[in-house]
């Protein structure tokens, strides 16, 4: 059951206009008339992203029967902007920390990401928009709480985001096998650190963009980490080093 699903065409353009914000929405093949381009064009200002879905789509995911050819997915949560994590950072008097997810889908791997940010001090979390789970109640609940202090943004284009960054200071490091040992690379300063997808990990394009790759040291019988716990394991040895840089 999705609890954050808004049927029927009122409703869903009384939550465009009441500011709610719609991770994604589904509209019904073929629907031309006045009622569906109202809400297409509040999507398009909201920049929420359109899926064109058949009838029997829609029939299969409605809890209600009643969706007149579109139904929104709400977030949980309200995104922050990227400004605004960064002023976090300032207003604390801390390098940036920041972790960026490349195309997480299991909305618990997002809550738990989100859950060890704000435990180890990351400023905020940043998603891309497509082909990513958003702030649904699954990943609020696996937060367990942490989403009340941790803001996150929801960008169109990761890696665009990850350059306008740099031009502000910031390093970027992202977790792959196939890298440097994380406890030969210097961690420390403004950085931010990229997680990639459960089973492909991060993108080409995005690890063209990161300064360094971290891998974390394998010693049993399997290749890889669940995504959450990578981000874990990564963002603690930030902290250490963080921690032992002050000392």
């Amino acid at each position: 059951m999705n609890e954050n699903a808004i049927e029927g065409r009122n409703a869903v353009i009384e939550a465009f206009r009441a500011g709610k914000t719609i991770d994604k929405l589904y509209v019904q093949e073929g629907l031309k008339d006045g009622p569906i381009q109202t809400i297409l064009r509040m999507a398009k200002k909201q920049d929420a992203r359109v899926e064109f879905v058949p009838k029997e789509r829609l029939n299969q995911m409605s809890q209600t029967g009643k969706h007149q050819g579109v139904i929104a997915d709400a977030a949980s949560f309200s995104y922050a902007s990227v400004e605004d994590i960064l002023k976090k950072a300032e207003e604390k008097g801390e390098p940036p920390f920041l972790i960026l997810l490349d195309g997480i889908e299991d909305p618990y791997n997002l809550g738990a990401v989100i859950r060890t940010a704000n435990l180890a001090g990351a400023h905020g979390v940043i998603i891309p928009k497509n082909r990513a789970v958003g702030l649904t109640a699954g990943a609020a609940r696996s937060s367990a709480g942490a989403l009340n202090y941790t803001p996150v943004a929801k960008v169109t284009n990761l890696s665009r985001t990850m350059e306008d960054l740099k031009k502000k200071g910031i390093w970027f490091v992202c977790a792959d096998m196939g890298g440097q040992t994380m406890y030969d690379l210097d961690l420390t300063g403004p950085i931010g650190l990229v997680i990639g997808n459960e089973g492909k990990g991060v993108s080409e394009l995005v690890k063209k963009s990161c300064d360094f790759t971290a891998a974390i040291p394998m010693r049993g019988d399997i290749d890889s980490l669940n995504a959450s716990v990578a981000a874990g394991v990564l963002a603690y040895e930030i902290v250490r080093q963080r921690l032992m840089k002050v000392r």
